[in-house]
């Protein structure tokens, strides 16, 4: 299988860094891991509703642009579904054994994914009501990741 992540803008911490760093290789021993990175837009203090859509539009055009035809894509959605890590697992496994050769995970950024992103999107999915900052959230969600591979090759992990 391989696994995608699409995200809008650079990580710029260190922390950040070596946490993905680190998780890319663990994952490494069950999956193909991809990362790619779309150029973020600046956003002008006090922009428009206008503004702030034609923004989160160009940044959705990048995403798009970076996803191959057939892939399974699931974007991050504050009201997307908000499975437990042993419910992701099995929807990762079951994508596997239903010939999903890829799925790509999308992140936008600080503004959100555009209305054609989450269109093209297969599932939605969300960790919480709150909101975190863009550059942890890939660090969770790899964790998440490398979490499902462990339960789906029945291995320990921490409940």
């Amino acid at each position: 299988m391989k696994i995608t992540l699409v995200t809008v803008g650079k990580i710029k911490e260190k922390f950040y860094t070596d946490a993905i760093a680190e998780y890319s290789k663990r994952l490494s021993r069950y999956c193909k891991l991809e990362m790619i990175q779309v150029a973020d837009e600046k956003t002008p203090d006090h922009a428009s509703e206008t503004v702030e859509r034609q923004i989160k539009e160009k940044e959705g055009e990048r995403i798009l642009l970076s996803i191959k035809e057939g892939a399974y894509v699931i974007a991050l959605a504050i009201d997307g579904d908000t499975p437990d890590s042993v419910k992701l697992s099995e929807k990762i496994a079951a994508l596997g054994v239903g010939g999903v050769s890829q799925i790509v995970f999308i992140i936008g950024g600080s503004l959100g994914l555009a209305d054609a992103v989450l269109k093209r999107a297969d599932y939605k999915l969300s960790f919480s009501n709150m909101t975190f900052p863009h550059q942890l959230m890939r660090v969770i969600l790899l964790e998440q990741i490398y979490r499902s591979y462990r339960i789906i090759n029945g291995e320990p992990y921490h409940k």
